[in-house]
């Protein structure tokens, strides 16, 4: 741990001797956020020095900065500032996550791990952490894992339990196509519950809401949940889907062959629809 007396000192470092945080959940991407930072330090620099500790085997793990060491390199900069300071694994990460949880963007996947990396941090440390594996616990103190975000000690436990998720269906949360609260529930099944439920989801080009999800962990729990269980629960026609036509699988599946997935089938239907709304038009301007 650094002295807290001590006056630390910002050196210029090759961006070559720099290495990532081992397995930090934060991804690094070329995005546009990405694209005005490089264009940034293009023009003036890197103005806030990346935090790094010495490696045993040589040059430095950064703790802090990896989107600016990224863009510096992307700038054509050989060299960044960087504050070196010694300290052990477990307060590594606790500096790593919470300085990467600053950022305006943060996926639910990199938020998920973030906050268990930190947890088994604090608990070699010896911090009194009362998160488990339910939804609902008793309050943290100021000391713990939340305290450096807007989020509450129900809601750091709930995202720890994203990551009992398969890859895919956390892909899915990242990606908005299952919501936060349904994608909670879903973390209690099995994974091979889960992988059944990305083909039910396929199957009925539906995605779970939070009272299905609820109703699919219950079946976990009892040992029934099948992929027919699943597709009965994912097939029912939610309430903002009042309005929408639907048609049972078994109406459609004489009219393709049978390789074709309930995406290709929906796919054809589409461009049919549209080539008879074009013949349609056709015939009304005659």
């Amino acid at each position: 741990m650094p002295d807290p007396g001590a006056v630390e000192t910002v050196r210029q470092i090759p961006i070559s001797e720099l290495v990532p945080f081992e397995d930090h959940p934060f991804r690094v991407v070329n995005d546009g956020a990405m694209l005005r930072t490089t264009e940034s330090i293009a023009l003036y620099g890197v103005l806030s020095p990346l935090i790094a500790r010495p490696r045993e085997e040589g040059g430095y793990e950064i703790i802090s900065g990896h989107r600016r060491a990224y863009a510096a390199e992307q700038a054509g900069l050989d060299t960044v500032p960087v504050i070196v300071r010694d300290m052990d694994d477990d307060a590594a990460t606790v500096l790593m996550v919470d300085s990467n949880l600053q950022r305006e963007s943060i996926l639910p996947s990199e938020r998920a791990f973030a906050y268990k990396m930190k947890l088994e941090a604090m608990k070699h440390q010896g911090e009194r952490t009362d998160l488990t594996s339910g939804q609902v616990g008793p309050k943290l103190t100021n000391a713990e894992i939340g305290k450096t975000t807007n989020d509450s000690m129900t809601q750091v436990k709930r995202y720890i339990r994203l990551t009992n998720l398969i890859p895919e269906l956390l892909d899915m949360v990242d990606q908005k196509q299952i919501s936060f609260n349904p994608a909670v529930e879903l973390s209690y099944l099995k994974a091979e519950e889960q992988q059944h439920v990305i083909e039910a989801m396929d199957f009925t080009q539906a995605a779970p809401s939070l009272s299905q999800a609820q109703r699919l962990k219950k079946l976990s729990q009892e040992g029934s949940c099948t992929l027919e269980a699943m597709r009965d629960i994912l097939g029912e026609v939610k309430k903002g889907d009042l309005e929408r036509v639907a048609f049972k699988s078994e109406q459609l599946r004489k009219y393709f062959p049978k390789s074709y997935s309930p995406r290709q089938m929906q796919d054809t239907i589409i461009k049919l629809l549209e080539q008879w709304q074009k013949n349609r038009q056709r015939d009304q301007e005659r």
